[in-house]
Order: structure tokens, then C-alpha cells, then sequence
């Protein structure tokens, strides 16, 4: 592979993107793979195998402001370029890169990131604040539904980490398109209404018009009675006790997007 090889030709062409789509995500940057002649890491305590080894672990992660993305598709929805990147059968041995991977499915390749790439900046009508959702694959489903209705995503302390494996599996590459902040952050001078299992204004009739934060409490003990909230809304449900947290984050931006329209 020549050093001009760009990572599109590592990894094939991504498919093709409506309009709509490529006005939302902003261009993702061409990254340089290895060049040919590069060292081939061999032995498992080389650094950049260590590196990620570390980051499997959120303190890791917090102390070195970085992340790890895993496979094709993940490295391919990056917005911005890795501090490293390793690429099985190119400057990793497969066997090695396969390792130090977190997925079931052995990786053919895999970036490491900076969290101060991600977005932050929350200009989004909408918000889902989550409070205290422990669960990674949840915290990643709720940043994907996020992506697709337009919305930014606030994590109250005790959240897991969205950048961590499981989470960042779960966002299937939009933790790049949402912006997210912490639970403090949110504007005190917007509307917050609160999913509650029972109880509450039936989804579809509660005005969810203009501007909104959805606050989304953990399976196991919903929100505290002390979180601030200006009404509280249910989604009718058969004879199942509750929905699953990251479908009612779904269900509720849907209706706030019926509401006010695509955004």
C-alpha cells in the first residue's frame, strides 16, 4: 500500500448518502493508513496494544481523554483523525489486534480518539437528559435515537460512559453527530417534562410544541421525586409493566417530532 493510500481504499466506499444526510454530518477527514514499510507490531506488550488495553477501562479513559472505536464502520464515521490507528494484516498482526477488541466479531481494524473531538456545543431544540443510566448499551441506543430526530443528549452523574465500548457500539457512529452535555448544563429556561411508568398526561395529548427536554430516569428507579420537571407524561402501554428505557426515549422523540416537524 502506497502512503498515499487514503483509508476509504483501506476500508471500501461508504455508501452513498442522501441529501438530507450529508447536510446534517459534517465532512469526515481523510486519514492517512499506515504507510507501506511500516514496523509490523508482532508482540502483544507493544505500546499502542497497551494503549488500547487501557482505554477498556472508563479511568483510563477519564485520565487520557481518550476513546476507542472498533471495526469498519465505527472507524468510518469518525469526524475527526485518530491518534492511532491499527489495521489487521497492515501494521498489526491479526491475531494480536484481535486481543485487545472488545466486539465478538474479531475487528479488521481500530482507532483510538480524542473526547475533545466529539461534539458539545447542544444547539438542538431538543434534549434528552438522562439520569443515572448505568447501562452502556442503553446511554448508546438513546445517542443514535438522538441523531435521528435531531436532538442533543445530557448524562447526569452515574451515567455510563457514552465512550466506552459497548456505548460507542451501541451510537453505531453517531456519538460524531450529537452533541452531548452534562446534566448542570441543561437550560434552566426550558420546558422539562419527565417519562414516568404511571400516572402522567397521556403521551399523545401533552403539548410537546417548541423547544424540550425529555428526562429519562433509570429502569430500576425512574427519577427522583426532587428532579425539577414541568410535567410529567406516561406513554400507554398494554399489559407490560414498562418499556425498556431506550424505547421510550424513541417514543417520546417521535412525538415531540410529530409535533414540531422534522428537524
Amino acid at each position: 500500500m502506497s502512503s498515499g493510500t487514503t483509508l476509504k481504499h483501506v476500508l471500501g466506499a461508504r455508501p452513498h448518502q442522501t441529501g438530507r444526510e450529508c447536510a446534517q454530518r459534517p465532512p469526515r477527514p481523510t486519514v492517512q493508513p499506515p504507510a507501506r514499510g511500516s514496523a509490523m507490531i508482532s508482540s502483544p506488550d507493544n505500546e499502542k496494544l497497551k494503549l488500547v488495553r487501557k482505554l477498556q477501562d472508563r479511568r483510563w479513559r477519564d485520565k487520557l481523554g481518550l476513546f476507542v472505536c472498533e471495526g469498519e464502520d465505527q472507524v468510518a464515521a469518525a469526524t475527526a483523525e485518530p491518534v492511532e490507528l491499527l489495521i489487521a494484516g497492515e501494521n498489526v498482526e491479526a491475531e494480536l489486534l484481535a486481543q485487545v477488541a472488545t466486539a465478538g466479531h474479531p475487528p479488521r481494524v481500530i482507532g483510538v480518539y480524542r473526547r475533545a473531538d466529539l461534539p458539545s456545543l447542544a444547539d438542538r431544540r431538543a434534549t434528552v437528559a438522562l439520569w443515572q443510566l448505568s447501562d452502556p448499551g442503553n446511554v448508546g441506543t438513546l445517542i443514535r435515537t438522538a441523531d435521528a430526530f435531531g436532538a442533543a443528549v445530557a448524562l447526569s452523574p452515574g451515567c455510563a460512559d457514552p465512550t466506552g465500548p459497548k456505548a460507542v457500539r451501541a451510537s453505531a457512529g453517531s456519538i460524531w453527530n450529537v452533541p452531548t452535555l452534562a446534566w448542570d448544563d441543561l437550560p434552566a429556561a426550558t420546558p422539562r417534562v419527565a417519562l414516568v411508568a404511571h400516572g402522567g398526561v397521556p403521551l399523545p395529548e401533552a403539548n410537546l410544541t417548541g423547544p424540550v427536554i425529555l428526562l429519562l430516569g433509570s429502569e430500576r428507579d425512574g427519577l427522583p421525586r426532587e428532579i425539577d420537571r414541568d410535567l410529567e407524561v406516561t406513554i400507554p402501554i398494554g399489559s407490560a409493566e414498562s418499556l425498556n428505557v431506550a424505547a421510550a426515549g424513541a417514543i417520546a422523540l417521535y412525538e415531540w417530532q410529530r409535533q414540531n416537524g422534522p428537524q
